[in-house]
C-alpha cells in the first residue's frame, strides 16, 4: 500500500493534497508548524519537526513511506537536506516539488541578484533611502543592528520573533497581493528599494511589476542549492503524476 509524506506549507503543496486526495492515494502532510494558523491541506497533517535527519528516517520507518514530495519552501534548504539523506539511508523515492522561480521574469535582468541577505542589505545601502523587506521575520535579524536608526518597511504573516526597532514600520498581511495595492504601499511609505527573495509563484508577485512601474530598485536574494541527485516537478499535476506512476510500477 504506497503511503506518501508529504513536506508542505506550500501553495504547492495544498495542490498536490488535493490531486493525491481525488485519487484516493494515502499520503501525510507535514507542517513546520512555524505559523500559528496555516492555511491547511485536505487530509492527514501533521505539525511539527522530526528532530533531524535520524527523526525523519525513524518515522519514514515507522509510518511505511513508500514515496516523499518535498514541496516546502524553495529557501527550506535545511528540511530539503534532510529529506534527500533519510529517502537515500532508505531507498525511498524522493521527489522535489519547487515552483518556478522570477529568473525569467522579463524584469530579472535589472534587478541586483544577490547570495545571501547580508549582501542583500549591502546592495540596499549602496540606493539608501527607504528599504521595503519582505523576506520574511527570519531573515530580519541581518538588518536589526545595521538599521537600528533607519525608517524600514517590513512585511510579515507572523509577529516579528524579537522587537523590531521603533523607526520601523511592521505591516501585518499575507498574499495574495495585487500590483495596484503593492504601488500604493511603496507610495504611502516612501519606497526606495524593494529586497525580496527568490521565491517564485504568483502570489507575491505584484511586487515586482509594482516596482518596475515606480522605478524602485530591486534587490534579490538568490535560491540556496538544493541536494544534488533528485528528481523534480514543477507542478502539482506533474508531482501527482509521479506519484501514480510509482503506485503503478508495485501494482
Amino acid at each position: 500500500m504506497t503511503h506518501v509524506l508529504l513536506l508542505g506549507g506550500t501553495a504547492e503543496a495544498r495542490d498536490l493534497a488535493a490531486h493525491l486526495e481525488a485519487k484516493g492515494v494515502p499520503f501525510t502532510s507535514s507542517l513546520a508548524g512555524r505559523v500559528a494558523r496555516p492555511r491547511l491541506p485536505m487530509g492527514p497533517v501533521r505539525i511539527g519537526g522530526f528532530g533531524g535527519v535520524e527523526g525523519l528516517t525513524q518515522w519514514l520507518r515507522e509510518h511505511v513511506v513508500s514515496a516523499v514530495v518535498d514541496a516546502t519552501h524553495p529557501f527550506a534548504a535545511t528540511m530539503g537536506s534532510h529529506a534527500a539523506q533519510a529517502c537515500s539511508s532508505l531507498g525511498v523515492p524522493l521527489l522535489r516539488l519547487a515552483r518556478p522561480g522570477w529568473a525569467t521574469h522579463p524584469d530579472a535582468a535589472s534587478w541586483t541578484w544577490v547570495p545571501d541577505h547580508v549582501a542583500a542589505r549591502e546592495a540596499a545601502d549602496e540606493v539608501g533611502g527607504v528599504p521595503f523587506v519582505t523576506t520574511g521575520r527570519q531573515t530580519l535579524h541581518h538588518h536589526v543592528d545595521a538599521w537600528a536608526d533607519r525608517p524600514v518597511v517590513v512585511r510579515l504573516v507572523e509577529p516579528p520573533e524579537a522587537p523590531l526597532p521603533a523607526a520601523w514600520t511592521v505591516l501585518r498581511s499575507r498574499g495574495p497581493f495585487d500590483v495596484a495595492g503593492e504601488e500604493a504601499l511603496m507610495r504611502e511609505h516612501g519606497v526606495s528599494v524593494l529586497l525580496t527573495k527568490d521565491s517564485g509563484g504568483r502570489y507575491t508577485q505584484a511586487k515586482l511589476d509594482a516596482a518596475r512601474h515606480l522605478g524602485v530598485p530591486v534587490v534579490v536574494v538568490a535560491r540556496p542549492e538544493r541536494a544534488a541527485g533528485v528528481a523534480t516537478a514543477a507542478d502539482a499535476v506533474a508531482a501527482a503524476t509521479w506519484v501514480t506512476s510509482l503506485e503503478s510500477l508495485r501494482s
